[in-house]
């Protein structure tokens, strides 16, 4: 990907807040979406009156919207402006996440889960380039940091909020809290990222010559069998809690902090280290 144009020196350090605050808001929101299905998958699977493991279906297929989504939307959507390219995927995301709100079947759930999967994983890619891109040199890493202590705070914050709020009330609340945070993200990228009309554009096959190095794909199958464990876990974690261990349901969220804030320490100690040294 090539270099955004503006430079930290265009931007006052006010500005760079703004932005690096707006891109953690939709971070915040992807990690609400993507882990409070998870703790209410109890909730859902009575609200929609099908079977958890059903309900586990639609987590996969969230799942799998990441994963076609993300390198399809960064590739194609490489001669966009970053601004654009950004205020489309939370647009995209917003709109999906109320979709899985109001969905009335589980048939439509599927389908705006996996929509709304789509733009996940391109936006953490455009959204660290773009705060990477507005810091000085040696605060680079520190700015992506702060947009991923977004996704931390989802985990251990949010979620538990969303699942308590998705018990009181119902399920629906969590997904439309999420499109209601993605919205705002729209609004304060739109206010505060400039849009720089000297910005360096690149093309889909210059994004695909990535894949010829041997390095990339070891790193993704890393990835692919780490994360398949680990989402496996969570995804069933509620049923296993309720159904087996005879948990209250009433503790979920509790338990929910415990569960996931065991795997958020190494989040800040991995997206900190590749800006570092440049």
């Amino acid at each position: 990907m090539s270099n955004y144009i503006i430079t930290p020196t265009q931007l006052s350090k006010t500005r760079q807040n703004l932005i690096i605050f707006a891109l953690s808001i939709g971070a915040f929101a992807i990690g609400l979406s993507e882990f409070s299905s998870m703790g209410l998958l109890l909730e859902i699977s009575r609200g929609l009156g099908v079977s958890e493991s059903q309900v586990g279906v639609s987590i996969s297929v969230y799942a799998l919207g990441v994963v076609v989504g993300a390198p399809l939307l960064a590739i194609f959507g490489a001669g966009l402006k970053r601004k654009n390219l950004l205020l489309a995927l939370a647009m995209m995301y917003a709109i999906a996440n109320i979709a899985s709100a109001l969905a009335p079947t589980y048939g439509t759930l599927l389908i705006a889960r996996f929509i709304s999967g789509l733009p996940h994983g391109a936006y953490f890619g455009i959204a660290s380039l773009v705060a990477a891109s507005i810091s000085p040199p040696s605060q680079k890493g520190m700015a992506v940091t702060k947009v991923m202590l977004g996704l931390a705070v989802a985990i251990l914050v949010g979620n538990p909020i969303a699942v308590w709020l998705g018990q009181q009330f119902t399920w629906r609340l969590a997904f439309a809290l999420v499109g209601v945070l993605a919205f705002i993200t729209v609004l304060m990228v739109n206010w505060s990222l400039p849009l720089d009309p000297k910005e360096k554009k690149t093309s889909p096959m210059k994004e695909l010559a990535a894949f010829n190095r041997l390095q990339i794909w070891l790193v993704l199958l890393i990835g692919v069998f780490g994360f398949t464990g680990m989402f496996t876990v969570f995804s069933y974690m509620a049923p296993v809690l309720v159904n087996v261990t005879k948990v209250s349901e009433s503790y979920m969220p509790w338990l929910v902090v415990a569960v996931y804030s065991s795997n958020t320490e190494q989040l800040f100690h991995h997206v900190e280290q590749p800006f570092q040294h440049k």
